[in-house]
């Protein structure tokens, strides 16, 4: 009885929902619109709320947030060690570039990005893009060269000699070790002008030769090569004209990969054939001095092709530049040479370290370039409305590895460095002559001389003379009150513990004389 009164129900149920929806539907419509309102009153009151606690927590004090404390990759701090020997480096490069009579100019860390667009090739992808702010597009300057282009166009030079020093910026992998990091120093030297061919080059090729000698990193060569001898090799190689640039890039990295493997690239990456990348591999592998470039002056594929012709007349008169120079045993042609940045159009060159192509060929990780450069005669007349050009060649010395080597060899052979000038220490010898120490290291600051003394009012003479020995002060005045009533100070040279009575109305001009003698 029950299962066939069951259905009955389930039927009865399901017609009572339905009449109790359609009932509440028009109720429902009716109060909808209310509670839209009633939600949007809500949502403004939270709204008003979550703005009032923003600017609470404005005033309160930002709570302790958990993190790894270090520098952004690719960067680094230095001791004063460490900066004691960049400034020596830094000051030994600017004495070679102001004995050739450059001028120096500053430019912002940052440019609009339109002008650093379109100037590295594929390197542009290196280029550190900053965030939208106040309107302008910009980006980290990649380099020193590029800056230097827009100063000269922007400014209406038709010639200077230029050097610039300061920080440049590369979203690169880097190997700190190596001496390759992201914001790092470049040390670039630039002669603008149209002067007669190659003379100018020339002493570019000095300056890097003059530099390198100076900083005692080792035995080097100076790489020299041509743009328009490489357009011409590709050329003659069958290379076509869209490729030069990318094929110009995979021969840049000879210095890092194989021939094999630079082949594969410019085969399976750049899409070249296979023909002309062995044509091209015959010739990226020579190198010599002015009888290669007689030998490629009579190449028969060669001497067809303009563009090589001239590149190699340039070249045999750059080399007889550099022997005129002395640096004829430190320079080699090499045609491996290629440097993938878009600007260059006339002569290029890279120094390298000897020790680090043998290493190389051991197959041990190396240091890389130390300087590098070229002819650029085509960017200034980029940013000139006119399209006006002035040409230019420039170097830059790859400063962050010199100093990568430097740190090295001073790290292995414990050598310590200075990392203060002070030339005097005022020291004293018992309790009670604070204020007399005063006054004579005022009168040694006001006399030009270096000098320092211990903050405390009463230090022992032997942490004063201990301290003079850790710093590498070369001088001490020891103040005494027995010396100071006949009117003398005792001066030791704190090398050797000498000493000797000084007066002191004869002070300045006996201490000039000491720190003369001993080259300070």
């Amino acid at each position: 009885m029950l299962k066939q009164l069951y259905p009955l129900v389930l039927r009865s149920r399901r017609q009572t929902l339905l009449v109790c929806r359609q009932c509440s539907y028009g109720i429902l419509q009716e109060q909808n619109s209310d509670i839209r309102k009633n939600i949007l009153q809500i949502d403004e009151e939270v709204a008003k709320l979550l703005k009032l606690k923003a600017k609470l927590n404005e005033n309160e004090p930002a709570a302790p947030q958990k993190f790894t404390l270090k520098t952004p990759k690719g960067t680094r701090d230095y001791n004063p060690d460490q900066m004691s020997l960049r400034l020596s480096v830094l000051n030994k490069i600017i004495e070679v570039f102001k004995k050739h009579g450059a001028d120096t100019i500053d430019t912002p860390v940052f440019e609009l990005k339109e002008v650093l667009t379109g100037k590295y090739g594929e390197d542009s992808k290196l280029i550190y893009d900053l965030k939208d702010q106040g309107g302008e597009i910009l980006s980290m300057r990649y380099d020193l060269t590029v800056p230097l282009a827009r100063y000269i166009a922007m400014n209406k030079v038709s010639s200077i000699k230029r050097y610039h020093i300061a920080k440049v910026y590369r979203r690169d992998n880097p190997a700190m070790t190596k001496g390759r990091y992201r914001e790092f120093y470049q040390c670039d030297f630039d002669i603008a002008g149209s002067y007669d061919p190659m003379i100018p080059d020339a002493e570019c090729v000095k300056v890097v030769s003059e530099i390198l000698s100076s900083l005692n990193i080792g035995e080097f060569a100076i790489k020299l090569n041509h743009r328009k001898l490489l357009d011409g090799m590709f050329e003659a190689c069958d290379v076509p004209q869209d490729k030069f640039r990318t094929i110009c890039s995979a021969v840049d990295k000879l210095d890092k990969m194989s021939w094999e493997d630079v082949k594969k690239e410019m085969i399976v990456d750049k899409g070249l054939d296979e023909t002309s990348a062995n044509k091209i591999g015959e010739y990226v592998r020579l190198s010599g001095g002015e009888d290669l470039v007689e030998k490629l002056l009579k190449d028969e594929k060669l001497k067809k092709v303009k563009s090589a012709v001239q590149g190699l007349e340039e070249m045999k008169l750059l080399l007889k530049y550099c022997s005129i120079f002395g640096i004829k045993n430190q320079v080699r042609f090499d045609l491996s040479l290629a440097r993938g940045l878009d600007y260059y159009t006339g002569v290029i060159y890279e120094a390298v370290l000897l020790g680090d192509e043998k290493d190389r060929k051991k197959g041990e990780e190396t240091i890389g370039s130390v300087a590098g450069g070229g002819r650029y005669d085509n960017l200034v007349g980029m940013f000139d409305a006119k399209g006006k050009q002035v040409p230019c060649v420039g170097v830059s010395i790859g400063v962050e590895r010199v100093f990568a080597i430097l740190e090295s060899k001073n790290a292995a052979s414990k050598t310590k460095l200075r990392t203060s000038e002070i030339q005097v220490f005022v020291a004293s010898a018992h309790k009670g002559l604070q204020e007399k120490r005063l006054e004579l290291l005022s009168k040694l600051w006001d006399g030009g001389i270096k000098a320092e003394h211990s903050y405390k009012s009463n230090p022992k003479l032997l942490a004063q003379l201990q301290y003079c020995e850790e710093q590498q002060i070369p001088f001490a005045l020891v103040l005494g009150d027995s010396e100071l009533e006949r009117g003398v100070v005792k001066f030791r040279d704190v090398l050797t513990r000498k000493e000797e009575e000084l007066p002191i109305n004869n002070l300045l001009e006996a201490i000039k004389w000491h720190l003369s003698n001993k080259g300070y």
